[in-house]
């Protein structure tokens, strides 16, 4: 039998750009036999439901194209629903079978197509040119990032509020937690496990702890369909989704549940969320924070992830105040908690990966020293990241008085260094390169290809004239580029070799060389 035919037997095989569902494995029509290059498949068949399923049932599918196969982990969605989720990196005529524990999960069959991707759709983002990144299509990707860790579980109407923002503010990257934090008067809209006893949910604030018990042996499907629904809008809006799988803010236990009970959480999540395409894994956020685990435990985490993940998306973890070795072979990119960019050419040296600072503390007027970073000083940051060839991650923590959560968890945006962090994005955006490389011991901080262009950023200098060393080939020409105001004016003619040049003797101007 031809995967052609295998196709038509795929009954309850269901595919889309984003998620799609179906019914029991060869005995309907399928609704659809198509799926886009990097989209998601989803195949559903019914299996047992008595027991703890969870634990009890294994399920899962191989997925095969030609000569190739990759074996895929299913999972288990409640009220006997068993589904395996794919997403094709390949054109072609893919075919697939079963496999399970249970005797009526065991040797479904089906198949699809998968097509070219659409308009917008450029596959996962990789690393690329050792120290930056890229989508799968070959388009380059600068990680311009913000920081909402409630966004997946707040809910209505709030999380809509804050995909509003998000789209608005033009940020391409959103660091979240998968599992819940207190939110003050606010409760998530479910828990992740099943509870036990008669326990009602309770308003939480930060450093509470929950009289709630859960069964740690039994996940909430319904809590993971709510999160897989804000990273599937996420996706619609082309922006990545950097997925905190552990923390420290914890008031029901999650952060201690044991050796056994995270491995298991960890294979859950990596089977229902690793075929969204925007999906990044951050093992946690401030690990050296969560007391109940050791370097081992860390180490573990990274390795399931990896070998739970076909798709290899991306990996890190962040810190509070022990910076882990991002060296090792698991981490695909460094995500610090610091802002000292001028260490950044060390870090790559050592690390021989992509930095991104993913916390350089926040815009906002709360009265942590952390959280009252001003526009114009967050603004700074994001050009100190570029031009030492790293990146940046934003966040907020606005005081509220209308019972909002501060921009960090989720809701509205209230700074305004947003504006600005898109115009840079913009900007290097539009270089057409894969990353800037930053200079080797600079006059003035300048990051860009050689030979190609070169962004020079003078911080808090008031420089009125400098003669810049552009190479004695090739020709350039120069954009005098005013970050905070947002706007660029080419200058006339262009330029080679040593090159004096009238500037505007204020601080916290830029200029782009870009060949001729």
């Amino acid at each position: 039998m031809n995967r052609r035919e295998l196709i038509k037997l795929g009954a309850g095989a269901v595919a889309s750009g984003f998620a799609s569902s179906g019914a029991g494995a060869d005995s309907g029509s399928a609704k659809s036999n198509s799926v886009e290059q990097w989209g998601l498949f989803e195949f559903e068949a019914q299996g047992p439901a008595s027991g703890n399923p969870f634990v009890d049932v294994t399920f899962g599918a191989r997925f095969t194209l030609d000569h190739r196969s990759v074996e895929v982990a299913g999972f288990y969605d409640g009220n006997g629903v068993y589904k395996v989720r794919f997403s094709p990196d390949t054109v072609g005529s893919w075919s697939f079978a079963t496999t399970s524990s249970a005797r009526e999960l065991t040797g479904h069959i089906g198949g699809f197509d998968c097509i070219a991707a659409s308009a917008g759709n450029r596959g996962p983002v990789g690393t690329a040119h050792q120290f930056h990144f890229q989508y799968a299509d070959g388009t380059p990707y600068f990680p311009f990032g913000t920081t909402c860790y409630s966004y997946a579980f707040i809910g209505e109407p709030l999380d809509q509020t804050t995909l509003e923002n998000l789209r608005q503010a033009g940020f391409n990257k959103v660091r979240m937690c998968l599992l819940p934090k207190p939110l003050g008067q606010r409760k998530p809209v479910a828990m992740p496990f099943e509870r036990i006893g008669s326990a009602q949910q309770e308003n939480l604030a930060d450093d509470s702890e929950s009289q709630e018990k859960f069964d740690l042996t039994r996940f909430n499907p319904a809590y993971f369909q709510h999160v897989e629904q804000r990273i599937q809008e996420l996706m619609a809006a082309n922006i990545e989704a950097d997925v905190i799988l552990f923390h420290p803010y914890d008031a029901w236990g999650f952060k201690s549940m044991g050796e056994e009970a995270d491995d298991r959480y960890l294979r859950y999540a990596v089977a229902r969320l690793s075929a969204y395409r925007n999906v990044w894994w951050s093992i946690a956020n401030e690990y050296d924070l969560v007391k109940s685990k050791s370097m081992k435990d860390w180490d573990r985490f990274f390795r399931i992830v990896q070998e739970s993940d076909p798709y290899g998306r991306q990996r890190s973890i962040h810190h509070s105040r022990v910076v882990y070795d991002h060296s090792k072979p698991w981490c695909t990119h460094a995500s610090l908690q610091e802002y000292d960019f001028d260490k950044s050419s060390e870090r790559l040296a050592a690390w021989n990966k992509p930095i991104i600072y993913d916390e350089i503390q926040y815009e906002g007027n709360i009265a942590r020293r952390w959280g009252n970073l001003s526009a114009e000083e967050m603004t700074y940051r994001f050009w100190r990241a570029i031009v030492n060839g790293v990146y940046a991650t934003h966040g907020e923590t606005f005081m509220s008085t209308d019972g909002e959560p501060v921009w960090s968890d989720a809701g509205r945006l209230r700074g305004t260094s947003a504006a600005r962090i898109t115009f840079l994005r913009k900007l290097v955006e539009a270089t057409g390169t894969t990353g800037l490389f930053a200079a080797e011991s600079p006059y003035y901080m300048n990051a860009g290809n050689p030979g190609e262009r070169c962004l020079y950023y003078f911080d808090y200098h008031c420089v009125g004239e400098y003669e810049f060393p552009l190479p004695e080939t090739g020709r350039f020409k120069a954009t005098m580029i005013d970050p905070w105001a947002m706007t660029t004016a080419p200058l006339p003619g262009t330029f080679a070799g040593k090159s004096k040049i009238t500037l505007s003797g204020k601080p916290y101007m830029a200029v782009l060389f870009e060949k001729a």
